[in-house]
């Protein structure tokens, strides 16, 4: 039989009410996978010193985007808290979790006790990703009461992904802080999104040529929050 290597951290009730009374919380979510949110979600870290938590991890646990973004970071001042769910396989977290025999209990993924002023939540895939059978991503950037930053990248339908995205975010009355253009630029696309969605735009971050440190901090010019 396979050893499992999710667990779950569970926290006091009473954490939860002090980070929501005290904490400004950003959930990072992209249009959809591999758009960039680990990066923005590292020069964003970087920037405003935050702390950073990702809940669910889906494949990758000796690579976890937790680990990359530690690798990115200058200061010394953010903490990197421990996923609540930690999944083998690199598939939707649904899918994921029933290969590993368990269901994603949203009732475990609570805020992370911190003193830190900020913290960065980042997402799984885009905010329509199943986490069970009755349980999106959108759901739990709703639950953890964090102000939403849309990753966007350009490619062929992506238009049409972001779009979608920012449509879902108004229909749940969601805070949404902006959208963030990652990547190669093209003005075009940007312009007809922004023209329909009338979000504003707190940000267009580089392709990097060496993602490392440096690229991060000089990043944080690049972004308004």
């Amino acid at each position: 039989m396979r050893q499992q290597n999710y667990h779950i951290i569970t926290l006091p009730h009473y954490h939860i009410a002090l980070t929501c009374a005290f904490m400004t919380k950003f959930f990072i979510t992209g249009i959809g996978t591999d758009i960039g949110k680990t990066v923005v979600s590292a020069i964003i870290v970087e920037k405003l010193k935050a702390d950073y938590w990702k809940p669910v991890q889906s494949g990758e646990l000796d690579n976890s985007d937790t680990m990359k973004v530690k690798a990115l970071i200058s200061n010394s001042e953010s903490v990197f808290h421990p996923e609540a769910y930690r999944l083998n396989t690199p598939l939707s977290p649904h899918h994921s979790a029933k290969i590993d025999g368990i269901r994603i209990d949203p009732s475990q993924i609570v805020l992370p006790k911190t003193s830190n002023e900020c913290l960065i939540i980042e997402g799984a895939g885009g905010l329509m990703v199943p986490l069970s059978d009755e349980y999106l991503v959108i759901d739990l950037a709703s639950d953890l009461k964090a102000e939403i930053i849309l990753v966007s990248k350009a490619y062929l339908g992506s238009i049409n992904h972001t779009l979608l995205s920012l449509e879902v975010i108004k229909q749940r009355n969601l805070p949404l802080r902006g959208i963030i253009f990652n990547g190669n630029p093209n003005p075009e696309s940007e312009e007809v999104i922004l023209k329909y969605s009338g979000v504003k735009c707190i940000g267009r971050t580089p392709e990097a040529a060496k993602l490392d440190r440096k690229f991060v901090v000089d990043c944080g010019s690049l972004i308004e929050i």
